[in-house]
């Protein structure tokens, strides 16, 4: 992915996080996820009074790419306050996609504090299923 690009994933990440439902944490987190078609969803974080039901971004955005049959995934920006890195349960869910996917984490406070890493460097030894 190319500078210009990434910058396009981060703003769409950025301007995501703004519609995250944190009402509880008030840590808003977007995401933004380019598929192998050029198309980007974003997801933010949807929190709920019982907690165990809060969805995150990354797979707001993964289950909305995947309800619009777009599942070649390419791509992810994550934008939160001190740059998080997605979380064990939605790195799983994405390596079901994309076990390699590059990811770029983003300070929404400062946003030129960019980590990048791959899904499989943040998660060695997924779980893959019966075969």
């Amino acid at each position: 992915m190319n500078v210009a690009n990434e910058n396009e994933l981060i703003q769409s990440a950025l301007d995501a996080q703004k519609r995250a439902y944190c009402v509880y944490s008030n840590f808003p987190v977007g995401a933004a996820l380019l598929t192998a078609s050029g198309r980007v969803y974003q997801g933010v974080n949807i929190e709920n009074a019982s907690f165990g039901l809060t969805i995150c971004a990354e797979r707001v955005a993964a289950a909305a790419a995947v309800a619009n049959g777009d599942i070649e995934f390419t791509a992810i920006a994550v934008v939160s306050r001190t740059g998080v890195s997605p979380c064990g349960a939605c790195r799983q869910f994405l390596a079901e996609f994309a076990p390699n996917l590059p990811i770029v984490m983003v300070d929404s406070l400062q946003p030129d504090v960019i980590h990048r890493a791959t899904l499989d460097q943040l998660l060695p030894g997924r779980f893959e299923g019966p075969v």
